[in-house]
């Protein structure tokens, strides 16, 4: 793999976008953080219901579930706003993040409430769903620390850390964290979502062109491998956790 080749934002093919988390981003909610990879940027806010859908009732335990949306001038011309119901990538989206929200938290250790993630992209330029991913895990660690020290929660819910990163194929180089320029003219694309011990909880891969070889997906599995490890010590240090 060739570690020298530059990109359009002078990146070198393994590298992250500059990654920043600025929590407590909104006073009035449980968990509110606004992540920034590179010019994207997301509020992903995590709020603490005490109730739950039907179908978790009288199980005792709660749910989480996550909303994604794009504002109007997030990016380059304006995207109309979806006020007759969500549109089907943004579905698919939304239920990406709740799901892998799920995947590493305990809903019968969080009680008889529900946790609504909303994930907001104030600037897209690509990744968009990853950073929501990423930046939605450190506003729900927030939201489950407020509660835990208000008492109400008797275990701590969450199994393990969670992270998102894209992954791509631009011009044959295997590249990291593609920004929307390197997306829109990617040979492959993916999304990669892990846990902290290396396990996967989703990978969403596409050949826009030629299929590609089974050799070009381990070489992008380990990229987007070493992405995730680096975004989970971002949300570490930003949490001030030490492990």
């Amino acid at each position: 793999m060739k570690t020298l080749t530059k990109r359009i934002d002078g990146r070198k093919i393994d590298a992250l976008r500059p990654t920043k988390f600025k929590r407590n981003y909104l006073r009035k909610v449980e968990g509110a953080v606004l992540v920034e990879t590179g010019h994207t940027k997301v509020l992903c806010t995590a709020t603490v219901e005490d109730r739950v859908p039907h179908f978790r009732r009288d199980s005792g335990g709660g749910w989480l579930t996550a909303e994604y949306s794009m504002l109007p001038r997030s990016s380059s011309q304006r995207i109309q706003r979806e006020t007759r119901g969500v549109k089907g990538r943004t579905q698919e989206i939304q239920r990406l993040i709740g799901r892998s929200l799920r995947s590493v938290c305990d809903l019968d250790k969080v009680g008889p409430r529900t946790l609504t993630i909303d994930c907001d992209v104030i600037q897209a330029d690509g990744g968009t769903r990853t950073a929501s991913i990423t930046g939605a895990y450190v506003a729900l660690h927030d939201a489950l620390t407020t509660l835990k020290k208000q008492g109400v929660l008797g275990e701590w819910p969450l199994s393990d850390w969670l992270a998102a990163v894209s992954v791509g194929v631009v011009d044959g180089e295997p590249m990291l964290d593609l920004c929307y320029e390197e997306d829109f003219a990617a040979e492959v694309d993916m999304n990669i979502v892990m846990t902290g011990k290396g396990k996967y909880v989703e990978v969403q891969g596409t050949a826009e062109g030629d299929p590609f070889s089974s050799a070009a997906l381990t070489k992008l599995l380990k990229l987007g491998k070493t992405g995730i490890e680096d975004l989970i010590a971002a949300q570490k240090k930003s949490l001030g956790v030490k492990e």
